[in-house]
């Protein structure tokens, strides 16, 4: 896959389980672009102690959501940096229309260009099952395992579910991979048409190019959708 050499900024959302990280490895590697996670963003702010860092912390400690004219300026200030002059892609912001307009408003002040905002469309049942399915391997967490997907499924031997990778037998569940609650309150957000994170994708859908590609086929499916029309 060649890298391309046009400046493209990008936003990708996706559910938690439709391989978000996953296609947004392969769009990085395609642009030769950060790819930029918000949660990122405000470790590296707090750890360097930096002012918008010190007011985020502040929020945190008292377990409270940072508020957007804080956020912003630090995405902002990421968007700027030299590794950022060929473009980026930026994921896990927005969460909500709200969001989406303020971070609208300020790229538009900023006179930073919004190329492409990629949606890995997927439903909220088959996300749910992907999360919960899930296996790790305990010889290396890597070795990618889920019971509800074929292209990557446990093997079985011997009458035992071993690592498809290496054979491991031991294979286990992330607890909060198993906490339906906590996947069904993140998903409730995620698929909130009216203000939650879809209604962000929708928001954008009258201002840039939204590419919206079929999350429910396998990884190298969906990554050739997606080259296709990001072509």
């Amino acid at each position: 896959m060649g890298k391309e050499s046009v400046k493209v900024n990008i936003l990708i959302f996706g559910p938690n389980g439709s391989g978000k990280g996953t296609q947004g490895a392969i769009v990085q590697k395609k642009y030769d672009v950060p790819h930029i996670e918000t949660g990122v963003i405000f470790r590296e702010n707090i750890s360097k102690k930096t002012p918008l860092g010190e007011k985020a912390k502040a929020y945190i400690d008292r377990g409270e959501l940072v508020p957007d004219d804080i956020t912003i300026p630090m995405i902002l200030n990421r968007l700027k940096e030299d590794d950022c002059k060929k473009g980026w892609l930026l994921d896990g912001f927005p969460r909500n229309l709200a969001q989406a307009e303020a971070l609208w408003s300020a790229l538009e002040k900023e006179k930073i260009k919004l190329d492409y905002v990629i949606e890995i469309d997927l439903d909220k049942d088959t996300a749910k099952k992907r999360i919960m399915g899930r296996r790790l391997c305990k010889m290396d967490n890597n070795h990618p395992n889920n019971i509800y997907i074929d292209a990557i499924k446990p093997h079985e031997h011997d009458g035992k579910t071993v690592c498809r990778v290496c054979g491991c037998e031991d294979l286990s569940t992330r607890a909060d991979d198993q906490d339906t609650s906590a996947i069904d309150k993140r998903h409730g957000i995620y698929y909130d048409t009216k203000t939650g994170t879809l209604a962000a994708v929708n928001y954008f859908k009258n201002r840039t190019k939204v590419i919206t590609v079929d999350g429910s086929k396998g990884v190298k499916e969906v990554s050739e959708e997606l080259l296709k029309k990001l072509a």
